[in-house]
């Protein structure tokens, strides 16, 4: 099956939009294909703001029906606490209220933008999308990162060289628990880094006696990170006590 074959069968659908490579394809062949879809983007905690900026962005250039749905992933204790399967939980949070405003709009199919890459049997959240029947279109059709990315180009999709994006629950160490405050951190920080001229990278919270960074960064990026070294250590310096390296590039 191919991905016109999908909505040929699918041709009213709902979205679980993130703004992301994924999402944001699924959004134009949709549209492409002659489907009615609308995307929902949920808006928590865990999501920084380009994110949500980078939806409008796109379902404006699509002249796409996008919704934002306000939710508080921190509310649900299971969240906060920050378990192995706090994905799993965060998941079940945010489908149920897809689900909910898409049953209100009258759409009764659910798709999300997992593909043929991702290894659904290492990503507790899996579960969550298989209990609530969501469809993965882009997995269905073999379609691939790689491919994605490069059909995503070819439709002059302004997202389709945007590096992977986890949450910001990412940064957490597992078993520690997810605060606000911890999260806006995490956000300023890594805007930072942005700002400064880093792509595809993370800064992680080490939690224990003091806040610390742990700065993820492409090996390519090593001269950028020795040239901006004092600026990164007086910028992050105001949220965290130290700042560190992980010597596994990504």
């Amino acid at each position: 099956m191919n991905i016109e074959q999908f909505f040929d069968k699918n041709k009213r659908v709902a979205l679980a939009f993130s703004g992301g490579v994924d999402s944001a394809f699924l959004l134009y062949a949709g549209i492409k294909c002659g489907a009615d879809i609308k995307a929902y983007y949920v808006n928590a905690e865990f999501q920084p703001e380009f994110e949500l900026e980078d939806a409008r962005r796109l379902a404006s250039e699509l002249d796409a029906n996008m919704e934002i749905i306000s939710i508080s992933a921190l509310a649900d204790e299971k969240v906060r606490e920050n378990g192995p399967r706090r994905c799993y939980y965060c998941k079940q949070r945010i489908f149920t209220a897809i689900l909910e405003a898409a049953k209100r709009d009258g759409y009764e199919v659910i798709l999300d933008g997992t593909n043929a890459s991702d290894d659904v049997n290492d990503r507790p959240g899996m579960k969550a999308l298989e209990e609530l029947k969501v469809k993965s279109p882009l997995r269905e059709c073999g379609l691939t990162k790689d491919m994605i990315r490069q059909m995503s180009k070819d439709a002059g999709l302004f997202t389709w060289d945007k590096p992977a994006y986890a949450c910001l629950a990412t940064r957490i160490p597992t078993g520690t628990s997810i605060c606000k405050e911890d999260l806006e951190v995490t956000e300023k920080a890594e805007g930072i880094m942005a700002e400064l001229g880093f792509v595809d990278f993370r800064v992680r919270m080490d939690c224990g006696q003091g806040r610390k960074a742990r700065l993820e960064i492409r090996e390519c990026d090593l001269p950028l990170l020795l040239e901006k070294r004092e600026e990164i250590l007086e910028k992050l310096g105001e949220f965290y006590m130290d700042v560190t390296l992980n010597l596994k590039f990504r």
